[in-house]
């Protein structure tokens, strides 16, 4: 914690879910992938994942989830929520930046990441999913640039990514443009051999 005290993103994502109540609404994206998981799998990783109503429902179909984030009172309220539904048992919670987190290599049977872009935490993510698993990701597109012009360009997807950015072991079951909503997001699943 203490090379994170002065975090930049931990300060302002601090403001930010200390200002709202959290919804713990499971995001669309995660609960299509849960569907397609086979049930008693390997764990489910979310990055970048805050106060997540999608790692409480991943919890209450009986995977283990382990959530990163770089946000101590986003995983706090997370810590909170899972304790009232009897769940903190099965999550695991872990304060990091997670441009520099490193998961086990092929150790999850989902990996899933919403409203988040950076290309090498994408990278590490890609390799984090186990043969057969799922790799959920949605972030902003370039086009949030024009709607917002102080945008880092570095937090949005570029042409084709993040599809374009997979290694041959995942194959794209889908990707689409949000309609609307300057995001796009991409399911792929991981060949039964890496």
């Amino acid at each position: 914690m203490s090379d994170l005290a002065d975090h930049a993103d931990r300060l302002r994502w601090n403001d930010r879910y200390a200002a709202r109540e959290p919804g713990f609404t499971p995001h669309p994206l995660a609960v299509e992938a849960l569907s397609r998981l086979c049930p008693g799998g390997r764990p489910v990783l979310e990055l970048a994942g805050g106060p997540s109503g999608s790692a409480l429902l991943a919890a209450e179909r009986g995977y283990r989830v382990t959530v990163v984030d770089v946000s101590d009172v986003g995983l706090g309220q997370l810590a909170d929520e899972a304790g009232r539904r009897g769940l903190g048992s099965m999550l695991t919670l872990i304060q990091a930046d997670v441009t520099t987190w490193r998961p086990a290599p092929a150790c999850y049977s989902l990996v899933l990441c919403t409203g988040y872009w950076d290309r090498s935490a994408f990278g590490r993510a890609a390799r984090a999913v186990a043969p057969g698993g799922l790799l959920a990701w949605e972030a902003l597109t370039e086009q949030a640039r024009e709607l917002r012009p102080g945008l880092p360009a570095e937090w949005c997807l570029g042409p084709g990514e993040p599809a374009a950015l997979l290694p041959a072991s995942l194959a794209v079951l889908e990707q689409e443009d949000l309609p609307g909503l300057a995001r796009r997001r991409m399911l792929a699943r991981s060949s039964a051999e890496i």
